[in-house]
């Protein structure tokens, strides 16, 4: 009798998880979820069918937003505004626009690569695109999606950091001001969902990271060398 309970309470349970499994195709089940990478745990087809939806996991929402504690290394090196991937490093007019894109797994607030003063935040473009933004870095006075420019002083010269919206994103969080004081790595602000981070900065500056390479905001080491054009 005893055998019988126990083959009928496994027969139950496999029943369940293919259920489960069946209900959740083609994204994972819940059962095994937990146990997953991010980018396995909740696929880009999935997310971007919640973008449509506006209906997220709550477990997807608490990773979205997590804000870890950063430890910028010692020296005066530039850190990444941002965690992501090195998609371009070009050079234009004497400015290097180091092109940082988000995935909808990296963590998503931004950090200041230098000490300083706060120039200015200014608020560019009036559209909402898809892209990685590379582009649009250098655009001036032309059509662009939405995004803010933040220049920040140090004496050694001036660097700025664009936070650039796509078309999923569409919000912009600044959490400084103009006139505010900053330390390298602090928090400046945050994009939500997929987007992009550029950071301007003299082309005379030794870059320390190649296109490809994945960097994290407020620790790792991006550029060196700043000076005054």
């Amino acid at each position: 009798m005893g055998t019988l309970v126990v083959q009928a309470l496994v027969l139950f349970a496999l029943t369940v998880a293919l259920g489960l499994w069946l209900f959740w195709f083609p994204y994972p089940s819940p059962l095994v979820r937990r146990w997953l990478p991010p980018r396995k745990r909740w696929p880009e087809a999935q997310v971007r069918r919640w973008l449509k939806t506006k209906r997220f996991q709550r477990a997807f929402v608490r990773y979205f937003y997590r804000d870890p504690e950063r430890m910028p290394p010692p020296g005066t090196s530039l850190l990444a505004p941002a965690d992501g991937l090195v998609t371009s490093a070009e050079v234009r007019a004497g400015i290097r626009y180091l092109v940082i894109a988000l995935s909808f797994w990296d963590m998503h607030v931004q950090r200041s690569p230098v000490s300083g003063r706060v120039l200015g935040v200014e608020s560019k473009g009036d559209d909402f695109m898809d892209g990685e933004g590379r582009g649009f870095a250098f655009l001036d006075e032309k059509p662009c999606p939405v995004q803010k420019r933040l220049v920040v002083s140090t004496e050694a010269g001036h660097v700025a950091v664009r936070l650039i919206t796509s078309l999923a994103a569409r919000r912009i969080e600044i959490w400084v001001r103009e006139g505010d004081e900053v330390e390298r790595g602090q928090r400046i602000g945050r994009i939500l969902l997929g987007s992009t981070v550029v950071l301007e900065l003299p082309a005379t500056t030794e870059l320390l990271v190649h296109k490809g390479d994945r960097v994290r905001a407020g620790e790792t080491a991006v550029a060196q060398g700043l000076q005054s054009p």
